[in-house]
């Protein structure tokens, strides 16, 4: 039998980490002993454990330790992290270390570094001249990058579940539904917003269109003029009808005060997307007054950056949306690092998106009318997402108002 020893430390009890690092080695086919355990007996105490895990082959016990690593299970015999070059772009070296989104540590010549840039599905990339080390999609992978492969002098440091209640994010643990109280939910995400704001920390809503068709378009635009909201990212829909809606009055053709059919109202979000292209970008056409209102307009007006990512079904697209996917993924990067929370609306692929790229710590909250939504954010990895299963023009309303009561 091919052995290694780990120790867990935290609220492993609470958050039920160590009865899933235990079956996790069972269903994977290796066997455990525990040689010590240690319980916290207060709130503040945490609680210790060291275990052996066994398996039949270097190989599964190699696949096991990948798989504790990811729960935050550290490798007792301390070793620096072994490092290949990569032979050509895009191209990772054997064994190759895939990351998650929790915090995470690597060992380099005897001292424990940060990787920066953390999210999912990367890879962890030395420079060997600062000693600091770099999340990288494989994408960004470079012929002579140094990458991080196997798994020893890789501490990961996933989210714990703390004793007591931590307002919605611990309340609204549980699965995507619909049956449960909205506007309880609603003032409790009320103050995590105040919260957050107080603090100086910044806010990022990902939204899809049915913010504009459900007529709640103003109500975002005064979140971003009132400075709650810090960063938009979306795609060409939103943006073209908005812009639709602040020219015509229209959302793909229906009118937004009355939900009536306009005429010839299909050809509206085409008009629309014609005059920014004359105006040159979104930013053209408000500096030259053909923009007057709307979300994108506040964007411009209190200096707000936005992410428009490109699709294969958009029209046009506008000037402004970048339709290289990897070239918008890294504009996003810019800024995922930084927000304390985010707010995915009515998107499943751009909040599927956002939530890869979101370290574990980013406060995260889903609406969507489509409980699939959610549950895929959940399925993926992002598992810190609060799911919210209700209509985005009953959301807003209830949410700003909220904000905006004492």
């Amino acid at each position: 039998m091919y052995k290694r020893e780990f120790k867990l430390s935290g609220h492993i009890i609470d958050s039920l980490i160590l009865p899933k690092a235990l079956d996790l080695i069972m269903d994977m086919g290796g066997d455990f002993k525990i040689i010590e355990f240690k319980v916290g007996k207060l709130k503040g105490d945490i609680s210790h454990a060291r275990i052996i895990v066994e398996a039949s082959s270097e190989i599964l016990l190699g696949e096991i330790l990948d798989e504790l690593s990811e729960i935050g299970a550290i490798v007792v015999e301390i070793k620096d992290v072994k490092i290949l070059m990569s032979e050509k772009d895009k191209t990772l070296p054997v064994d190759f270390y895939s990351t998650t989104h929790h915090p995470t540590h690597i060992r380099y010549n005897g001292e424990w570094v940060v990787v920066e840039d953390i999210e999912m599905d990367c890879m962890i990339v030395v420079d060997l001249e600062s000693g600091r080390a770099f999340c990288r999609p494989i994408g960004r992978i470079k012929k002579g990058d140094c990458v991080v492969v196997g798994r020893d002098g890789i501490q990961v440091s996933p989210p714990e579940r703390p004793r007591g209640k931590k307002g919605v994010f611990e309340f609204m643990s549980s699965d995507a539904s619909s049956e449960k109280p909205i506007k309880s939910i609603i003032r409790k995400i009320s103050s995590e917003i105040k919260e957050v704001k107080s603090r100086g920390g910044k806010i990022a809503v990902v939204s899809g269109p049915a913010v504009v068709h459900t007529g709640s378009g103003p109500i975002l635009a005064n979140m971003i003029k009132e400075g709650i909201i810090d960063i938009i990212f979306a795609g060409n829909a939103l943006a073209t009808h908005d812009i639709e809606n602040a020219l015509y009055g229209t959302s793909l053709g229906m009118c937004v005060k009355t939900g009536e059919a306009v005429t010839r109202g299909h050809r509206n979000h085409i008009y629309a997307i014609n005059e920014i292209n004359k105006a040159g970008s979104i930013k053209d056409a408000v500096e030259k007054g053909i923009l007057k209102k709307g979300i994108m307009y506040e964007c411009i007006k209190n200096d707000v950056p936005f992410v428009l990512a490109g699709s294969i079904r958009d029209d046009g697209p506008l000037p402004d949306v970048i339709t290289d996917v990897i070239d918008a993924q890294d504009e996003m990067r810019k800024y995922v690092q930084d927000v304390d929370m985010v707010i995915m609306i009515s998107t499943m692929l751009h909040s599927i998106a956002t939530g890869n790229m979101l370290p574990s710590h980013v406060k995260s909250i889903c609406v969507d009318i489509n409980p699939a939504t959610v549950t895929k954010l959940s399925d993926r990895g992002s598992a810190q997402v609060v799911g919210i299963v209700t209509d985005v023009g009953t959301f807003l309303p209830l949410l700003y108002n909220e904000l905006k009561s004492k």
